[in-house]
């Protein structure tokens, strides 16, 4: 971050070399500073113009004249020679594969070499139903290789799900597994495999991946091999394409209705990667990169862009918490990681299982952990400090599946606050307004906004051919801005904390309140394991109820509940204390972890849970609307 904000000073004339002062000419001055980040952080050739505005928001143009093809970017590596690992696989059982650059080059001229045989061509779809494993990579980059669209999720969807997604985009090749592991059990899909392959009249050729111990033959399928192996030897390719060539396809989260497929520009999702990766996570070549994800989360899409920095991304599969709960960490360990990212949830469950890695870990070569997904509680910002390493870079960040990267994210040159995400993020003109559209004050919540177009903006949403899906999902709170949908407020050190999704914010008394502020409370309680909180409509107003998964063994006692109410009183205003605080069995979540806020209030209050499917466990939804105090 350093070097680069020096850099950029000498060549424009300015002192860059406080965040701050970078920060606001990366937004004053976007041609400057997206061609600095162009020519510093690896990408090919020269870039020509770097911003061409349109006639709004959306339709401003980076790079128009640029054109390269992302895999050959990421293959490369900014000159990694052949020999360098490019992926290290690892998984919950602890078996271990290492890839190197020149592997990974022949694997991916191969696979490219099987898409042009069964027909695929330039914006044809390439769909994978698989775990985080070396042939997601390499089916993606091979991909993206010859100008196909990728779209993957996790195999843990069931085929509703994976319909509800792969079904809009009419994918031309599917890639899947039959079933899969996790926590130590076997789940077998090759029911549900047979049912999405009926279901995908398009789909010319279903390639199955042998994994979890399903290795039996699939009639009218190919194995991976099989389909590889009559293009051995074959000559890497790469097609030239231009900066707005589509990418990627991602899903929202589905929880409200069918999943918006949202577009994403090559072009645009890799140079805020190259940002994201070298300057706000300080990542280097050489490094060891590990994101806990699935193929289904677009922290994915982010690991994937790593190599592209000279780094090794580690593949991890799996539960990370088995079969220990600190799996994870020995896997950094072991690994000699320098980048760990997880979850917020994964560290307030760590923090509330009393692990300590710092005294049970060789964790010396760590210098980030990063957190996103959630909030980040104060006590998780402890708990890394005091129980994972004393002198590591803590960034939190968070952006979304809508621009395929960050709003807000880490400074490695400042300090960091505990609670608190450090900065908005380079070349983002991030802002937090009030209803009214102005400004908020220091500590005052409002919406988290972006003023200025940015280069991961998404091309669009599938069949959404007048973009008025689009324009309604992101720019009618606040004509002619992108509205994000997190509630969020500035601190005093310039950080920005997030206070929860502004869709799901409580209303009781027509006073706005952030979910995460009740959280951020209610976890400081080591009995507790998990809290979800939603407000529900009660006699003429609403009403704020405090769902807890107790830790096992543990009975929520009315001692207990005052005690979580106390402490919201005292830490929050009274308003935030909640009606009604239940003990259930299990609370709602999606399929990447997140906990399911708004289907729960849909169904509670009446209204229609629109898409289940998208739910791990939608008969907790069940469980809680049956509860008799939720009655009206």
């Amino acid at each position: 971050m350093l070097a680069f904000a020096i850099a950029a000073g000498e060549r424009h004339g300015r002192d860059l070399r406080h965040y701050p002062d970078l920060h606001a000419w990366s937004v004053q001055e976007p041609e400057a500073f997206w061609r600095a980040v162009w020519e510093l952080c690896g990408m090919p050739g020269a870039p020509g113009v770097a911003v061409e505005p349109g006639s709004w928001f959306g339709a401003t143009r980076y790079f128009p004249h640029a054109a390269f093809n992302a895999a050959e970017v990421i293959l490369d590596g900014r000159g990694a020679p052949a020999d360098a690992p490019m992926w290290v696989a690892v998984d919950e059982s602890g078996a271990r594969r290492v890839v190197t650059r020149g592997e990974a080059r022949r694997m991916v001229a191969e696979t490219a070499a099987a898409l042009r045989a069964d027909g695929v061509g330039v914006g044809d779809r390439v769909a994978a139903w698989v775990p985080n494993v070396v042939e997601a990579m390499v089916l993606m980059l091979a991909a993206t290789a010859i100008g196909a669209v990728y779209s993957s999720t996790s195999p843990d969807f069931g085929a509703a799900g994976v319909l509800d997604r792969f079904g809009q985009i009419e994918p031309t090749v599917l890639v899947a597994v039959p079933g899969y592991r996790y926590g130590g059990k076997r789940a077998d899909g090759r029911d549900k495999l047979a049912a999405v392959v009926a279901a995908l009249p398009g789909v010319r050729r279903t390639v199955v991946l042998p994994y979890g111990g399903f290795d039996d033959p699939i009639a009218g399928t190919t194995s991976w091999d099989a389909w590889t192996a009559p293009h051995r030897g074959a000559a890497p390719a790469f097609a030239p394409l231009p900066f707005d060539h589509p990418w990627y396809v991602l899903y929202s989260s589905g929880t409200t209705g069918v999943p918006k497929c949202i577009v994403h520009r090559a072009g645009g999702v890799l140079i805020q990667h190259l940002k994201e990766h070298q300057l706000q996570s300080d990542i280097r070549p050489g490094d060891r990169v590990l994101y806990f994800t699935t193929c289904g989360w677009m922290m994915w899409n982010w690991l994937a862009s790593v190599p592209a920095s000279g780094a090794t991304a580690v593949l991890y599969e799996g539960s990370p918490t088995h079969p220990a709960p600190d799996a994870l960490f020995g896997v950094a360990a072991r690994e000699r990681l320098t980048f760990l990212g997880v979850g917020a949830k994964l560290i307030d469950s760590s923090r509330k299982a009393g692990i300590a890695p710092i005294a049970d870990h060789d964790l010396s070569e760590l210098r980030t952990v990063a957190s996103t997904g959630s909030p980040l509680s104060v006590e998780g910002f402890e708990w890394v400090y005091g129980s994972v390493k004393a002198d590591v870079h803590l960034t939190s960040i968070s952006g979304g599946t809508d621009i395929c990267g960050c709003f807000v994210g880490g400074d490695p040159t400042s300090p960091v606050y505990a609670g608190e995400i450090q900065r908005p993020a380079l070349g983002m003109a991030v802002g937090v307004w009030t209803d009214a559209g102005q400004e908020a004050p220091v500590g005052e919540r409002g919406e988290l906004v972006c003023t200025q177009p940015f280069p991961s903006m998404p091309l669009g949403f599938w069949a959404d051919d007048d973009g008025s899906r689009y324009r309604a999902a992101y720019f009618e709170r606040f004509p002619g801005v992108w509205a994000q949908g997190d509630f969020a407020s500035w601190t005093e050190h310039g950080g920005v904390v997030i206070h929860g999704r502004s869709d799901a914010t409580l209303n009781p008394g027509g006073v706005r309140i952030g979910t995460a502020e009740i959280y951020r409370q209610v976890e400081r309680n080591a009995e507790v394991a998990e809290a979800l909180v939603f407000a529900q409509e009660w006699d003429g107003d609403t009403r704020i109820v405090l769902l807890l998964r107790m830790q096992p063994g543990v009975e929520l006692t009315d001692a207990l509940i005052a005690t979580i109410k106390a402490r919201i009183r005292s830490e929050c205003t009274p308003r935030h204390v909640p009606a009604l605080v239940l003990e259930v069995a299990d609370l709602p979540r999606t399929r990447s972890g997140k906990l399911a806020e708004l289907a729960v209030a849909d169904a509670v209050n009446g209204r229609e849970v629109r898409n289940t499917a998208a739910l791990a466990n939608p008969e907790a939804i069940t469980t809680i609307t049956a509860h008799p105090r939720l009655r009206i």
